[in-house]
């Protein structure tokens, strides 16, 4: 198991969405399709809450490596969340202005 038990439901988004940059969160909100995106906003947002009590619970710089795939996940989550709730269908259309102007790092970049 790749994640904390619990969390079960959310393995098959691990190899999609797990990035270990914003910039690479960014690119994945991007180039994943509409399908894709939605599948993970819909399988992680009733998860989003108890997903910040567990790792809320133990330091950052002792999260296990499931912890840590976790908040990856949740990280995603903020990138896609936009996408689906903000953008909705003019998503592909702003992706082409975020390509213009990379992210480059962030301080969520671990």
């Amino acid at each position: 198991m790749s994640l904390p038990a619990g969390f079960e439901t959310l393995e098959p988004f691990v190899v999609t969405w797990v990035a270990h940059s914003a910039s690479k969160r960014d690119a994945l909100r991007t180039f994943q399709s509409a399908e894709s995106r939605q599948a993970f906003y819909d399988a992680m947002k009733p998860l989003l809450v108890p997903a910040l009590e567990r790792l809320d619970t133990v330091p950052l710089a002792v999260h296990s490596v499931e912890e840590n795939r976790l908040m990856l996940l949740t990280l995603s989550f903020a990138h896609v969340a936009l996408a689906v709730e903000v953008q909705g269908p003019d998503e592909t259309k702003h992706g082409i202005n975020r390509q213009r102007l990379p992210i480059s790092r962030a301080p969520a970049d671990i």
